[in-house]
């Protein structure tokens, strides 16, 4: 597939927009969640996810697009994006959706300490202290033994770790993959999975809930289908940091929708784990641009 002329404007503006729809997404599935059991809704966004792929790729494409030469890891990759995205919609149940964000963000600076093992990359002195500040960010946000944070935070630490594991197996496919068939893929396993579970917990849908239902599938979709444009017309470089804007998204959401306002100790270690994060873009830059 062609790369377009870059554009950092438009991809950055892009990117903003795609962890709006993620935000968004995360919001609506937090409010269906007070009246529906979570594989309920898992199902609504992966399944709903798909049919919107499948209504703007149309079938021949997608059929096309399914077609990969590693069957197991894109399987492995569609099974750790659905558990993850399972275990943030538990925690978001019980805590704002800033909070959950912020110690979501760990999740890069899990990469950099998982790709020295996994990729083989050297990870110098300096990164894996922007690690360890990281960590004890989130332990600023969690405050294990002090009682403040419910313990449904500690499911968003699983959505950190299962999501980094997935973005170094995204980082392996991506190099013969094509990303929209990646995401299709993505689509049909958590579809095909949640509909195994989803009969277990259904409960009655009403005419808002299946909207809801509708509208947490498609900015699932479009938000990842934007991200894909984004990261097609700029430099992942100049995109990095600006992912961190969902936390103001959240923020936003979680405050309007739900009255959620973060407290002290949580602004204070989501600082610390973003100025963490935009520490090892930095110095990333810094290699690529030495190389």
């Amino acid at each position: 597939m062609s790369r377009p002329e870059t554009d950092n404007a438009k991809g950055i503006l892009l990117l903003m927009l795609a962890v709006g729809c993620f935000s968004c997404m995360d919001a609506t599935a937090k409010f269906l969640l007070r009246d529906h059991a979570m594989p309920q809704v898992l199902w609504a966004r992966y399944s709903f996810h798909l049919l919107a792929m499948l209504l703007v790729l149309g079938p021949g494409r997608s059929l096309k697009l399914m077609r990969t030469s590693r069957p197991a890891l894109q399987s492995l990759r569609g099974l750790l994006l659905l558990g993850s995205t399972g275990f943030f919609f538990l925690g978001i149940q019980h805590i704002p959706l800033a909070a959950a964000t912020s110690i979501n963000f760990l999740a890069p600076l899990l990469v950099v300490a998982l790709s020295a093992p996994m990729l083989g990359e050297k990870v110098g002195p300096r990164r894996w202290a922007a690690v360890v500040i990281g960590f004890a960010g989130v332990l600023v946000i969690l405050r294990p033994g002090l009682g403040a944070m419910h313990p449904a935070a500690f499911y968003i630490l699983g959505v950190a770790l299962m999501f980094a594991f997935f973005s170094l197996i995204t980082r392996i496919l991506g190099r013969t993959e094509d990303p929209t068939g990646m995401l299709l893929y993505t689509a049909v396993i958590g579809a095909a999975l949640a509909s195994l579970a989803a009969p277990f917990y259904w409960t009655e849908v009403s005419l808002r809930g299946w909207l809801l239902f509708a509208l947490i599938g498609g900015l699932g979709c479009i938000g990842h289908l934007v991200l894909i444009k984004a990261y097609l017309l700029a430099e992942a470089s100049a995109l990095a940091p600006f992912s961190y804007s969902q936390l103001i998204w959240a923020l936003l959401l979680g405050f309007i929708l739900f009255g959620d306002l973060p407290d002290a100790l949580t602004v204070v270690g989501a600082g610390i784990v973003t100025l963490s994060g935009l520490y090892v873009w930095h110095r990333e830059r810094q290699a690529q641009h030495r190389a």
